[in-house]
């Protein structure tokens, strides 16, 4: 028994020394205490803390949807060009698409920023549904925090950039029009993440917990029908109805949903019916969004809706073109990565809800209640899930999944929002301007800080994550169906 136990003893000894052999010469001379540098770095957030929560506040009254985010990327840029990141604005041709980098070096680290509203979801900070005076659209998907914790995140990491003389690159990226998959896609195409080395990112959410998940691929298209107008009533027989030709086309494609695998979906809004009834319309749109949990599947059942779109203008007699704005991936799962985030949302722990932040939960799910029939056992998730044994399927789509498919890519969600609220809420308007989701916020840029300064600091930590990622990426090109050349498109309304 001795002699086994000194045998497992050397060989535990040869292990370390193998490992050790990796790194580079001069690894541990030059890295700080990791202890040191995660004390600065709690104690740089919580002393910005009210900046980031001001920081939020603007963005969340700004509320400006995709590709109009203006004053939004706005905010966030001068933040960090005060504080001495190198920016670049309009990149990808998007006026509201930005890059912020401090430091020089490997390994190059992004944390994704967004910062783009919903139309439709004016609300207040109350329990009840109130529409804020002045503005429709309202941040049910939380980007203002989102936006705004990232960035704290980066200027955390400059803060021990600074004082441990660190090494590597802090990239942030401000990715616009979120909501509609298209900021990450063409910043992408554009080779804007070509030389990153991890990609970080979060969300507000209901849970605290990692991710380690995918989720739908997305294709959106516009369709526009042109006819030829006429008197409704008086010269019916002259006219041809591009309104006929969408409504047509709408048919197919409800009829086509039995025909698709259970886990796809497809939605659409007509966003341009005509102008009046008495005129036949000689233009007429219908916006489409197709998912899949694969991305060659939300492709396959794209090219059929092109079939159902040119069916529609032949039985309309009007003429169809299509507009293909937004071609979006599943998210590719990283397990290393989504185990050095998990450790490092325990270390920071759930946020310290008070009884204020409780009862506008309550109040917030009460009004669930009313609506949905949804009751949960408390009003907020103070708590840390464990990660899932495998991936677990999201019902959503995100244009971090392109990301994804070019860089190792991980993130998490903190509680922000009352326990039950759907996303894309008034609910959730009125908790990302709360105090909730400032909590939530800081969790979370702690936890993006932590973890990016890990990784700066330990290459065998990148070195697992990007195996990781060849493996699951091996013999799985990345294709889209965005033609060659294609623009951003200039406003998504």
């Amino acid at each position: 028994m001795r002699k086994t136990a000194m045998r497992r003893w050397a060989l535990s000894l040869l292990a370390v020394a193998i490992s050790l052999s990796f790194l580079p010469a001069d690894y541990a001379a030059d890295q700080p205490a990791g202890a040191s540098v995660e004390k600065d770095i709690l104690a740089h957030l919580d002393s910005i803390e009210k900046d980031l929560i001001d920081v939020n506040q603007d963005i969340w009254t700004y509320a400006e949807v995709g590709l109009e985010e203006h004053r939004s990327a706005a905010r966030l840029v001068g933040v960090l060009k005060k504080a001495g990141f190198r920016i670049k604005e309009g990149v990808a041709d998007m006026p509201t698409a930005f890059i912020a980098e401090y430091g020089e070096g490997a390994p190059v680290i992004g944390i994704l920023a967004e910062y783009d509203a919903l139309p439709e979801l004016s609300q207040e900070v109350t329990g009840t549904k109130k529409p804020a005076k002045g503005r429709t659209a309202g941040h049910g998907c939380g980007h203002c925090a989102l936006g705004t914790g990232s960035m704290g995140a980066a200027l955390a990491l400059k803060h021990v950039y600074d004082k441990h003389k660190l090494k590597g690159t802090i990239r942030v990226y401000g990715t616009p029009a979120e909501e509609t998959l298209i900021g990450k896609v063409y910043m992408l195409l554009a080779g804007l993440f070509r030389d990153l080395d991890i990609c970080l990112h979060w969300h507000p959410g209901n849970r605290n917990r990692t991710y380690y998940s995918t989720s739908k691929a997305m294709v959106s298209a516009k369709f526009t029908f042109h006819g030829i107008a006429a008197h409704a009533s008086g010269s019916p027989d002259k006219g041809k109805s591009a309104l006929d030709g969408v409504e047509l086309m709408n048919v197919g494609a409800n009829f086509m949903r039995e025909h698709i695998k259970e886990t796809s979906r497809i939605h659409y809004v007509i966003t341009n019916g005509g102008g009046q009834p008495n005129v036949v319309p000689a233009t007429a749109q219908v916006w489409y969004y197709v998912r899949a949990n694969d991305h060659g599947d939300a492709v396959a059942h794209f090219d059929w809706l092109k079939d159902i779109a040119e069916g529609g203008a032949k039985m309309s007699r009007t003429k169809v073109a299509m507009q293909i704005d937004a071609d979006c991936h599943e998210i590719i799962p990283n397990l290393p990565l989504s185990r050095l985030v998990l450790r490092n949302l325990n270390k920071v722990g759930a946020p310290n809800f008070d009884d204020a932040d409780r009862d506008l939960a309550t109040q917030l799910q009460t009004a669930l209640h009313a609506d949905f029939g949804l009751k949960d056992k408390k009003p907020l998730h103070d708590e840390v899930d464990e990660l899932p044994p495998a991936p677990y399927q999201d019902g959503g789509s995100t244009d971090v999944g392109d990301v994804s498919w070019h860089v190792p890519t991980a993130g998490l969600s903190t509680a922000c929002f009352a326990l039950g609220s759907p996303g894309h809420s008034w609910q959730n308007v009125a908790a990302a301007g709360s105090p909730i989701a400032h909590k939530g916020m800081m969790v979370a840029a702690k936890v993006l800080a932590l973890s990016a300064v890990e990784l700066m600091q330990d290459p065998l930590a990148v070195k697992d994550a990007r195996a990781d990622f060849d493996k699951r990426m091996k013999d799985r090109p990345y294709t889209t169906i965005i033609p060659k050349g294609q623009k951003a498109p200039k406003a998504i309304r």
